[in-house]
């Protein structure tokens, strides 16, 4: 968890002021405490929930200290907690403002059923239905109402707001009022002036996508202190095994859509969970759902061109468990909680790494391993661009396209998938220096490869951006790491430094993509507003000492053929060109070896757990793999499978040998 606050930085403790509290004083504050966790607990309990998620107590208890709050946590991250138990705490009526109304029909229901009193409004209610539910409103007898941000601007919402006592206002995906966020509503405009209007005692603003810059603009356009404390927190999500793989053409996602699905619901029928699959049109869901079903998958389409009620079906049918497969237009989703989501295929990027994020973070809800599989294909840029020159112009459409290159170079960066998401939403507190399960950590641990020899290359890269430290942008390094003609470089004295020409033998488009992935990485950042300079930043600085390790895939060299024999381009962030989340020599398991490898992996996690250690380090999928197919029966059969060496079959190998001999049970 970070907190982002403009509030000054407290003093080291033993700088701080002594307490010049009475010791009565003291003891009533703590008293204070004390009853404020009972009450907050008890209220827990009365909601239905046993526990806290990580960061909701914190959250709810800044909102009630300090009466403003931006809150940022991941879909299925709990924040809706956050204003519906201060809304049974407080006297008045807390008021929600959120554009979903299904999420809003949904959380009313489950919240009626604790005997909670509220209530949405919303523009799909009858008028008479309307009409009672404002009689309500102005009766006072409501403890947390839900509004559409269209609602708002009617006169009479706002007089019966005014009419009564507001504990709260919730502006949930608030990144909606920003214009540099991924999914800009003009309706929440209005709210900054709907706040001032009302001067509520505390409001909360909730987003599940938001960078710095759009969190400052968050706090800004809502008419919030400056100094509103910004919690950053829960967008860890280390049992998402992240993948992403480049396509010839969009024609070959099947063979990737197909074994996503085996490998994560295992044959149709079987009961495993279901899986999402966005596709990029209209047409597509509809084809990819019907290619999907021929297979025996219970499947279907889902996107805003079908009727109401067809829509409102499929998300019935797969709440209930009746569906295996949604082949989907970002549609679909807003609200979506199932828990047992094991996968989420993207046939296409969608327009950010926010609505990335949003989308794959509806797998593995139930905290149990999920996939999330992004596939591109070089068609993708010309036609995110047509799409963005066609919504925007100017500055918005710069920005849409510079949101998109952003998730481009996240499928093309060499470090931990996970962790550069993490570091993208500003959550650096919660880095695993590598998950262990992305395709990245997997291929770090698995293929073959000198690791001092990269480790070399990635640091000469670094020395070259140290050399230009604020005063060139990245290019420059570009050039000075390959000898390049360049005036400021001659001017700066470079030429004569040990960098100058040290990845000479190299393509520059490769040194370029290497010096992009130092990037992604977080070793090297940007500064200088409109015309930026490149920076080594201390983490960047450590590895180029050898003071941390440089743990990183090269960019790709060459493409490598595909199974079949046709030849493609390289699955992205691959060093040897294969597939996506495998090796070149992954092979299906029957039902019994699918079972030991599953019993391997909980193995794999149970001990990764109890040592502290990210899960590559015990196993990667491919021992795992080979592992139950081979069933060692000795510590000398052990070390014929891949990545068992010595020093690993002595600390892990009695445990591996033990989940074989029981077979799995």
């Amino acid at each position: 968890m970070s907190v982002d606050a403009t509030n000054e930085v407290p003093a080291p403790p033993d700088e701080q002021a002594p307490d010049e509290r009475t010791p009565d004083e003291r003891v009533s504050d703590e008293q204070a405490s004390d009853e404020r966790t009972l009450e907050l607990e008890a209220g827990l309990q009365r909601l239905g929930f046993a526990e806290f998620r990580p960061g909701q107590r914190e959250a709810i208890e800044t909102l009630l200290a300090e009466g403003q709050l931006l809150l940022v946590a991941p879909t299925g991250g709990g924040k809706s907690l956050t204003y519906q138990l201060p809304a049974t705490l407080l006297p008045g009526t807390a008021l929600v403002v959120s554009p979903l109304v299904s999420l809003m029909h949904d959380q009313v229901a489950a919240l009626e059923a604790r005997g909670v009193a509220c209530t949405y409004l919303a523009s799909t209610l009858d008028p008479a239905e309307l009409s009672r539910r404002m009689a309500r409103l102005r009766s006072g007898s409501l403890s947390l109402v839900y509004a559409a941000p269209e609602r708002l601007v009617a006169s009479g919402m706002r007089a019966a707001l005014r009419g009564i006592e507001l504990s709260l206002v919730a502006v949930d995906e608030a990144h909606c009022i920003s214009e540099w966020g991924h999914d800009f509503r003009p309706e929440y405009l209005e709210l900054g002036r709907l706040l001032e209007d009302l001067s509520p005692r505390r409001v909360l603003a909730c987003t599940a996508t938001a960078t710095p810059v759009v969190r400052d603009e968050i706090v800004e356009r809502l008419r919030l202190p400056a100094h509103t404390t910004q919690l950053v927190t829960g967008f860890a999500r280390p049992n998402l095994a992240l993948r992403a793989a480049e396509l010839a053409a969009p024609r070959d996602a099947g063979g990737f859509v197909d074994e996503a699905l085996r490998e994560a619901l295992g044959p149709p029928g079987s009961g495993c969970g279901a899986a999402i699959v966005y596709a990029p049109t209209r047409r597509t869901s509809e084809q990819e759902a019907s290619r999907i079903g021929r297979q025996g998958y219970a499947c279907a389409a889902y996107h805003a061109g079908l009727e109401a009620n067809e829509r409102a079906r499929v998300q019935d049918a797969f709440q209930a468990g009746e569906l295996e497969v949604v082949v989907a237009t970002n549609a679909f989703g807003m609200g979506i909680d199932r828990a047992d989501v094991r996968a989420v295929v993207h046939l296409a990027p969608p327009g950010s790494i926010e609505a990335y994020y949003q989308e794959v973070g509806r797998a593995g809800r139930d905290g149990k391993q999920a996939t999330g599989l992004l596939l591109v294909s070089p068609s993708d840029l010309p036609l995110r661009r047509s799409l963005i020159e066609r919504d925007a112009e100017g500055e918005v459409a710069r920005h849409k396209w510079g949101l998109f290159l952003e998730l481009m170079r996240f499928v093309e960066g060499g470090s931990c998938r996970h962790d550069a998401i993490l570091r993208y939403f500003g959550d650096d507190a919660e880095t695993l220096s590598g998950c262990g399960l992305c395709d990245v950590c997997q291929r770090l641990e698995s293929e073959a490869g000198d690791p001092e020899k990269d480790a070399l290359v990635v640091r000469k890269a670094l020395s070259a951006v140290a050399r230009i430290h604020g005063r060139f942008g990245l290019g420059a390094a570009e050039k000075l790491l390959m000898a390049a003609a360049d005036e400021r470089i001659e001017r700066a004295g470079l030429t004569a430094t040990p960098t100058w020409g040290q990845l000479s033998h190299e393509r520059s488009d490769w040194v370029q993509k290497l010096l992009r992935r130092c990037v992604a990485a977080g070793w090297v950042d940007f500064a200088g507003g409109d015309r930026p300079v490149a920076v080594l930043t201390e983490e960047g600085a450590s590895v180029m000492k050898g003071e941390r390790p440089a743990r990183m895939l090269l960019p790709p060299r060459r493409p490598t053929p595909r199974p079949g024999g046709r030849a493609g381009p390289p699955a992205a962030g691959s060093r040897s060109g294969s597939r996506a989340g495998r090796s070149d020599e992954v092979f299906a398991l029957d039902e019994d070896e699918q079972a030991l490898f599953d019993a391997l992996r909980q193995h794999r996690r149970t001990v990764s757990r109890e040592e502290g250690v990210p899960p590559y380090v015990v196993a990667s999928d491919r021992c795992l793999r080979e592992l139950a197919r081979v069933r060692p029966v000795d510590s000398e059969a052990l070390l014929a499978v891949h990545g068992i060496g010595p020093a690993k079959a002595a600390r892990y190998g009695e445990g591996l040998l033990e989940v074989i001999r029981r077979g799995g049970s």
